[in-house]
């Protein structure tokens, strides 16, 4: 199993977010001896869901937005969550977190509904990625080729389509953030 200790991982979401595209890889990360921090726009709590519909767990806010330091972390995860990733990249403090990832040449890995947050943070146009079908023309009209893959790596870029890819996305993201 490859190493992370001493890398730390941020998770940019709110409430609505698709639950297994948050704990599964948290688990991989910290099993594989990284920190994950989960970041979000107020402290508290958030609730995730499961299928978008059925009410899952809550899980704590670690940092707020006003409190999270891009520079503080060697990478950035946007699980998805149509409810979730609709509602963050509406969010001007979370769409210059994103940013500063990609300005800074840092692994960001997102699944599902995720992209939608890319496409705010001008990250898509010229890249090849997936996503759930769903945002597939979103992603083509702001400038990405799009493909039906359960994992897309893109350079320093992991995306996925789906909790049916967690396998590989999470092998890719695990990977993703032992490059750096």
């Amino acid at each position: 199993m490859t190493d992370l200790t001493g890398k730390k991982v941020a998770f940019l979401l709110k409430r609505g977010v698709e639950q297994p595209e948050l704990t599964e890889p948290w688990a991989v990360l910290e099993a594989a001896g990284a920190t994950p921090v989960l970041v979000s726009e107020e402290p508290g709590t958030i609730t995730a869901l499961i299928g978008d519909w059925d009410r899952g767990d809550d899980f704590a806010v670690d940092l707020t937005l006003d409190e999270a330091n891009p520079d503080d972390f060697d990478a950035l995860v946007l699980p998805g969550g149509t409810l979730n990733s609709d509602k963050i990249r509406t969010n001007p403090k979370a769409i210059a977190f994103v940013k500063a990832f990609f300005d800074a040449d840092k692994p960001v890995a997102s699944i599902c509904h995720g992209p939608w947050i890319l496409i705010e943070a001008g990250a898509v146009d010229g890249r090849r990625l997936t996503s759930t079908t769903r945002i597939s023309t979103d992603l083509k009209n702001a400038g990405a080729e799009w493909a039906d893959a359960e994992v897309v790596v893109d350079g320093k870029l992991v995306t996925s389509r789906s909790p049916r890819d967690l396998p590989a996305f999470n092998a890719a993201l695990v990977d993703a953030v032992a490059r750096g």
